[in-house]
Order: C-alpha cells, then structure tokens, then sequence
C-alpha cells in the first residue's frame, strides 16, 4: 500500500521551464553562442546543473576547463535565481492543488525529489510548502537522476520504506530513477504516454482513479 507521494518539481508541480531557458540562453549568448534552443533546453530536463551546462557547451567550438564550467554554471544559476524573485503561485500547475490537497485529506504524506538546489526557495515562492512534508533536493545528494538517490533520500526524510512510495514525474529519467529503487510511477505532462511509467495521464486529475495508484 501507497504510504506517501513524492513529487519531482518543474514540470509537475510548477512550471520554470521558460526561467531555466531564459537563464541558459542568457549564459549561452555571454560565451557566443547564438543557436541554444528551446529543443536543446527539453535534452536538460531532469538532469543536474552540470550536465545541463554540457547541453549548452555543446553548441559550441570552445573546450573548458572544469574549473571553468563550475564557474559558468554558477553564473547560470545566479541569472535563474534572479528570475525566481518573480515566481508566485501562478506558476503552480493544473490540477496541483487540488491533488495535494485529496492525499492530505487521505493522510498521505507528501515529498518532493527534485535535482535542483532552488527546490525550497520554488516551494517558499509558490506557497505550497503548507502541502509538503519533507524535501529531498539537491543539496541533500551527490548523484543525479537515472540514479535513484534523491527518492531515496525522500523515502528516508518520509520514514518510509521506498515501496511505500509513488513518484510523480514529467521525465524518463525520473521514470528511470523511480524503478531502479523499487518505486511505482506516475508520468505527467505532454510526455507522459512515452515515459515508460506504471500509470500515465496528462494532469494529476485527468482520467486518473487514485484509489489504484494507492493501493
């Protein structure tokens, strides 16, 4: 039985989708170069910073040193944090509420895995940290998505043990994550029938029977 639920963040919760692309398209412009596009920004979603920046670097013919891209990555996250102080409630996706409010009724504890370091200033931004149990992010892990460290470390901050747990995801890779430690699945989003998840809809409310996914 389905014990807790724990969200992965942008693209399930909230949208910062055009933020994140504002942010690398801002990095890619200052390093010269001018074809980063929205396609090459869906290839970062659900990956870390660092793999996000390789995206981007790729556009271009300069070789950095290590030292070089944690700098560049810094400046990125600096631009997107920036953006952040606009972020309010709006951004919170269809259907959210309404969801996280049906699992609090049932006394389904509530989490959130995301690879982001900004998880808890989104989460404080958006309101929705009154829904939120506990918050395993970047800055609780090492290793990002296909690797299933941050839901684990979620099942963990939950007191719970990772079968009792369902992940909401927008991406394979989270899909991935949440089977390689013996979680059950729900893919969201316009993707959400090529995900490879257990179940699948395009809301969390959308021709959806809960009482299944928590069984």
């Amino acid at each position: 039985m389905i014990r807790g639920v724990i969200f992965d963040l942008d693209g399930v919760l909230v949208s910062t989708d055009e933020m994140h692309f504002q942010a690398w398209s801002m990095l890619a412009k200052k390093l010269g170069i001018t074809n980063f596009t929205k396609e090459d920004n869906e290839r970062q979603k659900g990956v870390s910073r660092m793999e996000s920046l390789e995206v981007v670097l790729t556009k271009g013919k300069v070789i950095y040193s290590k030292e070089e891209k944690e700098k560049f990555a810094e400046e990125k996250n600096n631009y997107y944090v920036e953006l952040l102080q606009t972020l309010d409630s709006k951004a919170v996706l269809k259907d959210v509420i309404e969801t996280l409010e049906m699992l609090k009724e049932r006394g389904i504890k509530i989490g959130v895995g995301s690879v982001s370091k900004n998880t808890p200033l989104i989460i404080e931004k958006t309101g929705l940290g009154k829904y939120i149990d506990e918050i395993s992010c970047g800055l609780d892990i090492t290793k990002s998505k296909p690797d299933p460290e941050v839901f684990i470390v979620a099942a963990q901050k939950l007191n719970l043990r990772n079968e009792e747990c369902l992940v909401v995801e927008d991406s394979k890779v989270g899909v991935v994550a949440a089977r390689a430690c013996h979680m059950r699945s729900l893919g969201v989003g316009s993707e959400h029938d090529r995900l490879g998840a257990d179940y699948n809809a395009l809301t969390m409310q959308s021709n959806l029977d809960w009482n299944v996914l928590l069984e």
